[in-house]
């Protein structure tokens, strides 16, 4: 049996759970077309407490990391050698806005750092999951069998396709957007989605120029890219730390190839 497959299988089986539940709710949804980005909803708390209860059911002696204020993460240990880190819907504006920019992110944190990673896209039917040292898959709903997933081998800024989150000033590039000056910019809300199409080799860069986002935005889709052959650092080229008080992170975060990752620091760090 491979390494961690007990695990992924009752990640596997949260996600899909979460899903079901968010696509029932997804369908009557009123759609909020101001939504903020601080915007939560009682879909993101019905997930959190259909994942973080089969993880309890599987696992008891592990703490839970999580997103939204719900009854079974106010009981559960919140540290421990062994991590649950939950975001039940990743980019909730673009479910408010029923655009289906959207993910449910499940990690499994150890002492050796993220284990298990999955990524699901209920509203386009795309899966994406990793286990350390076993490489980086996708099961889409098209697909009868997992494919697994590699980084591009895009070697030059300028030929790279870059995903971010989507511009308040879509004609105004950002100074650390214009320092990269890639090719191709795809915009989408979700940082999950974002992390699995540098893993699924379908974008080059992920750039993050946020001050600080939490562990929960980012765990799942880091093991996702590093186990596809990519890079995953803040914007000092510091590996996220997790565990820590607060399960905050700063300094952005720069998801990439690899092959482009220290080009893409050296030129946000002279613009």
């Amino acid at each position: 049996m491979m390494p961690y497959e007990n695990e992924l299988q009752v990640a596997l089986e949260a996600v899909h759970r979460a899903g079901e539940a968010i696509m029932a709710d997804y369908a009557h949804f009123e759609v909020v077309p101001d939504a903020p980005a601080s915007i939560t909803t009682a879909t993101d708390r019905r997930s959190q407490e259909i994942i973080l209860q089969c993880l309890q059911k599987a696992f008891p002696a592990d703490g839970l990391c999580a997103e939204e204020t719900t009854e079974t993460l106010a009981q559960a240990v919140r540290t421990g050698p062994r991590l649950w880190i939950v975001d039940p819907i990743d980019g909730t504006r673009g479910f408010a806005r029923k655009l289906g920019e959207f993910s449910v992110m499940v990690a499994l944190w150890d002492p050796d750092g993220i284990a298990v990673g999955v990524v699901s896209e209920p509203a386009h039917g795309r899966l994406t999951y990793a286990v350390r040292g076993n490489g980086c898959w996708r099961q889409d709903a098209s697909e009868t069998m997992a494919q697994p997933c590699r980084v591009t081998h895009v070697a030059d800024l300028a030929a790279a396709t870059l995903t971010q989150s989507h511009s308040r000033k879509p004609n105004a590039p950002s100074r650390q957007l214009q320092a990269l000056h890639p090719m191709r910019i795809l915009e989408t809300y979700s940082a999950g989605i974002k992390l699995a199409l540098v893993a699924r080799g379908e974008a080059d860069l992920y750039l993050n120029t946020y001050d600080s986002c939490h562990d929960w935005d980012i765990c799942a889709g880091q093991i996702l890219v590093e186990e596809a052959g990519g890079r995953v650092t803040n914007l000092l080229g510091q590996k996220p730390q997790y565990g820590l008080s607060g399960a905050v992170q700063h300094h952005g975060l720069l998801a990439s190839n690899g092959i482009l990752h220290e080009a893409a620091l050296a030129s946000l760090r002279n613009q």
